[in-house]
């Protein structure tokens, strides 16, 4: 049986990674001519910079950096070099897409997994105590809490948190991932990371929050009327076994897929946090590629964000599995 079950999930594995690859090509594909649509380029950024440069000197960066070859035979050497694993080099920072992008996705992983857990614990315990005490004052509370969570802008509230805690209470620091010119190691590095950590990632949480916590309601609210579950009251059961293994257990479903396709809109939002503050993840470097028309980091970029989406999008049908054997 538990060689059924891996020749099944090995099966499963091997036909979703053959029907991702045309996904990927295309998302390639479009974003590169996406890219060559926006005005300007990377030798233009430099020469801007750089505040005069005569036709000569833009004829060799644009010779330099391939940008005089025809559209199609740049989109030929991009998917040549990424066959071979190869994103290419960039023109603003001079290094390698690949080793720019693996130096600052631990810290974009970081703060999204610390955000993501942190709204999935409280928005589903606040949606199970709304649902618990469904129209009395707790769930009115919460109810507005929620609302008010949704509809405010993230980067607003990470700068009130900025006015509040850093400047103010003097409690987090405001930005950055490290406190520069201080070496720390073991506990305290950990700690210092953990201090920098605590502002942008409650601050990328909070409109997640209040999405799980209103979708946990109505899913908790939907299942208790469920037939199973008042056979295992019948049963004699405990009302906070019924409620966690039998209701709560069965409304993280919808949970579990809205937290897949959040999973992109997550990434937008650590963009913006990154940039309010100054945390060195990919989001900071997109938004620096942008501004210098460096569009090998950029595609870079998009192509890991994508690969990330399809990731979390497996893992969720992963997770629902086990919650529910019938999908099985």
């Amino acid at each position: 049986m538990q060689l059924k079950r891996r020749a099944l999930f090995l099966k499963w594995t091997y036909r979703t990674a053959w029907q991702l690859l045309p996904a990927v090509v295309g998302i390639v594909i479009f974003n590169f001519l996406l890219l060559r649509l926006l005005p300007g380029d990377a030798a233009e950024a430099i020469a801007g910079e750089s505040g005069a440069a005569t036709a000569e000197t833009m004829h060799a960066l644009r010779a330099r950096f391939g940008l005089d070859q025809s559209l199609l035979h740049q989109l030929g050497n991009y998917l040549n070099g990424l066959a071979h694993f190869d994103l290419g080099n960039s023109a603003r920072f001079g290094a390698p897409v690949t080793t720019l992008i693996l130096s600052r996705l631990p810290n974009t992983l970081l703060l999204m997994a610390a955000a993501l857990l942190f709204a999935m614990v409280v928005g589903i315990a606040a949606g199970a105590v709304m649902a618990h005490w469904a129209g009395r004052w707790p769930d009115r509370v919460l109810s507005v809490t929620a609302l008010v969570l949704y509809s405010t802008p993230g980067f607003w509230i990470g700068l009130l948190a900025i006015v509040l805690f850093s400047v103010r209470l003097g409690w987090l620091p405001s930005g950055g991932n490290l406190t520069i010119g201080v070496p720390a190691h073991g506990f305290a590095y950990l700690l210092d990371v953990l201090k920098h950590l605590a502002l942008p990632a409650l601050t990328l949480s909070t409109f997640f929050v209040a999405i799980y916590a209103r979708l946990t309601r109505a899913a908790m609210l939907e299942v208790q009327q469920q037939d199973f579950v008042r056979t295992a009251h019948a049963k004699g059961l405990s009302p906070l076994r019924v409620g966690f293994r039998h209701v709560l257990r069965n409304a993280l479903l919808p949970l579990t897929t809205l937290a897949g396709l959040h999973f992109g809109t997550l990434l937008g939002g650590a963009a913006v946090t990154e940039t309010v503050f100054s945390w060195p993840g990919l989001g900071r470097l997109a938004l620096d590629a942008v501004i210098a028309r460096d569009f090998n980091v950029l595609l870079g970029v998009l192509l890991l964000s994508s690969l990330l989406v399809m990731a979390a999008n497996l893992l969720v049908d992963l997770v629902q599995s086990w919650l529910d054997p019938r999908i099985r």
